[in-house]
């Protein structure tokens, strides 16, 4: 009985120093230039629909159920999906947009498991013809989620989807 409660309590320890030593926090981005004026890719960017035509996510489930609610293009438009394995269900509704610079988003993803997390798109001029767009997002590693963080890296699971759609809105807004 002794030897059980060692190893009970053991087995805590572990749990416990895992727990404090994971990330608490994450965050992605990638960055691409568009040769195209700002003004052109932030118009595009703002809209919730438009994301359909570069999404990654899009791609791995052309056939997922999507609805749309509020006007999209402003503060509390929100894009719902309900897909394959691959893409889940959850929901993006965007809560700022600075004209011209940012939007703001957050994600809620319900299927595989729930979380939210902190979305953006943003625009920087490079020059007169050629804009800079970074995408990304961040959020909390909640525990005993944080633990699983220490055997994967979101970076690299996230990261080549984002350069994807980069890619993807280059290639549609340079044509």
């Amino acid at each position: 009985m002794a030897t059980l409660l060692y190893i009970l309590a053991g087995i805590v320890l572990l749990i416990l120093i895992l727990g404090a030593i994971a990330p608490k926090t994450y965050n992605v981005s990638r960055s691409i230039e568009i040769a195209q004026p700002k003004s052109k890719v932030f118009e595009n960017l703002r809209f919730l629909k438009n994301q359909d035509q570069w999404s990654p996510w899009n791609k791995k489930d052309p056939n997922m159920e999507k609805k749309f609610t509020g006007t999209d293009g402003e503060v509390g438009a929100t894009s719902y999906w309900n897909g394959n394995k691959d893409v889940g269900e959850g929901e993006q509704e965007i809560t700022q947009i600075v004209d011209g610079e940012r939007i703001e988003s957050e994600l809620r993803f319900l299927k595989p498991w729930k979380s939210t997390s902190d979305a953006y798109l943003m625009t920087e001029e490079v020059n007169g013809n050629t804009t800079k767009v970074t995408w990304g997002f961040s959020g909390k590693n909640k525990f005993p989620f944080s633990i699983m963080m220490l055997f994967m890296n979101m970076d690299k699971a996230v990261g080549k989807d984002f350069e994807e759609g980069l890619a993807s809105l280059k290639d549609i807004l340079e044509k």
